[in-house]
């Protein structure tokens, strides 16, 4: 029987290990799931808000134990906690609106008719969640999923193993039925038989473009809908009448919180040439003085290691690409011994890129960020768009109407303006070009979760 293994990047070492569950068992354990689905959705909405609520209250309380777990599996410092705070505003704000988000159109009510549209649960949704935030990722579709009347199917990434076997566990003690949310420990063949098999009603995916694709195909011919949020490559834009302080302490944060490992974390830097050079200088200060890299489990640490070795393979390769091209590194690796040429890298800032470059092309989804100087809005604009995918991107000006004429022009999910990497539970979250389709959270995540059904009722007379 083959197994699941993840590698811990702390020191290499094997941290855990599960076997591939058999496909006649994960069929057997759909089959359960999608049993339950119809006494689960029958239940009031605010029997499974609460439970929903039970759950997420529960999951805090394993937080001694999440923390160094999350360290050890993703190398995220133990510093800055869990994901816990993201996961209780989410959760949170899709409970308060359900009801609403829920509710019936009303079209008519009379003597003659009744005329309304309603929002039905899918049935079975299947989320398979990436390791790089993988509870607030997850919890993204698994919290409306479930408030909505789904049951849920919880696949996790390998490199984080462990977390879908935690969060259904504390769903179940806090009240969740067993075949409510279940969690399968599948691989890719697996994974894509199953949906093939139209196992699922909807499939909500966290990944790389090339995952997005295989599902894509093994889901072709299903009509199972699909949510997607693949890659990306966000951008910021400083303009001259920025807020020069505030700008890179958001921005390098943005690009290096995490090893830069964020699905919305700051790639590309284009700068008005009027503060291009203070702004390269402080930011080249705020890294060179404010991070320390290091195993994650000491307090002291503010980057840890890359997930996985291979993923720092390639923001190695993409920076070296670059420097041979002409780039300059502004951070010097004497700054950073802990870089270990494996999963331990170095933060790094280059100036004198180009888009000829892949470090400013190709995600990147590590600690390197490059910073091209622009001397108009339209040069900014062609080349924020320059680019194959479109999750976020962050402005960074005082004039909130120019904010806004550049965001209708600019092809994205999200347009930021003073701000970066968040997600926000009350917008939708979403993106275009090879990023992906759908959206989650917010009202339209409800939608995104439950199919319109209309009722036309003709009464007939006494």
């Amino acid at each position: 029987m083959s197994s699941l293994k993840l590698i811990s990047p702390v020191d290499g070492s094997v941290y855990a290990e599960r076997p591939v569950m058999a496909l006649e068992a994960a069929e057997a354990a759909v089959a359960r799931s999608r049993k339950a689905q119809k006494d689960w959705a029958r239940r009031p909405l605010e029997e499974r808000i609460a439970l929903v609520r039970a759950g997420v209250a529960r999951l805090n309380e394993m937080q001694d134990e999440v923390v160094p777990e999350l360290a050890w599996m993703m190398g995220r410092p133990v510093r800055y906690g869990g994901e816990f705070g993201g996961v209780n505003e989410r959760t949170h704000y899709m409970a308060e609106i359900a009801a609403r988000a829920l509710a019936p159109v009303e079209i008519e009510t009379s003597a003659q008719f009744e005329r309304r549209i309603v929002r039905e649960a899918h049935g079975v949704v299947f989320v398979i969640a990436p390791w790089n935030y993988p509870y607030m990722t997850a919890i993204n579709t698994v919290a409306p999923a479930l408030i909505a009347g789904n049951t849920v199917v919880l696949k996790h990434a390998t490199q984080t193993l462990l977390v879908g076997e935690r969060m259904v566990r504390a769903f179940h003690e806090a009240g969740v039925p067993e075949d409510v949310f279940i969690n399968l420990f599948l691989d890719h063949q697996g994974t894509e038989k199953l949906i093939s098999a139209g196992s699922f009603n909807f499939v909500n995916f966290t990944g790389s473009v090339g995952g997005g694709k295989a599902i894509e195909r093994a889901a072709a011919g299903t009509f199972t809908g699909l949510g997607l949020e693949l890659g990306g490559k966000d951008p910021g834009y400083v303009m001259e009448d920025a807020d020069l302080d505030w700008a890179v302490d958001v921005l390098m944060d943005g690009a290096m919180f995490n090893a830069g490992q964020c699905c919305c974390g700051i790639e590309r830097l284009y700068v008005a040439r009027p503060l291009y050079d203070a702004f390269v200088e402080k930011a080249a200060a705020w890294v060179a003085s404010g991070l320390k890299l290091g195993n994650p489990l000491d307090p002291d640490t503010t980057i840890g290691p890359m997930a996985n070795v291979r993923f720092a393979a390639e923001v190695r390769a993409q920076t070296s690409e670059a420097l041979a091209q002409g780039a300059r590194g502004l951070i010097d690796p004497a700054l950073f011994p802990a870089d270990d040429g494996g999963a331990y890298l170095m933060p790094q800032v280059l100036v004198d890129v180009t888009h000829d470059m892949r470090v400013m092309r190709d995600e990147s989804f590590g600690p390197v960020v490059g910073i091209m100087p622009v001397d108009s809005d339209e040069e900014a604009l062609r080349l924020m768009n320059d680019c194959q995918f479109g999750l976020t991107a962050s402005l960074w000006t005082n004039d909130v109407e120019r904010a806004a004429r550049l965001g209708a022009e600019i092809e994205t999910g999200t347009v930021f303006m003073n701000r970066a990497d968040y997600l926000d539970p009350a917008l939708c979250w979403t993106g275009c070009k090879a990023t992906g389709r759908g959206g989650s959270l917010s009202e339209i995540g409800f939608h995104n979760l439950t199919r319109p059904k209309s009722y036309h009722l003709r009464k007939t007379s006494a």
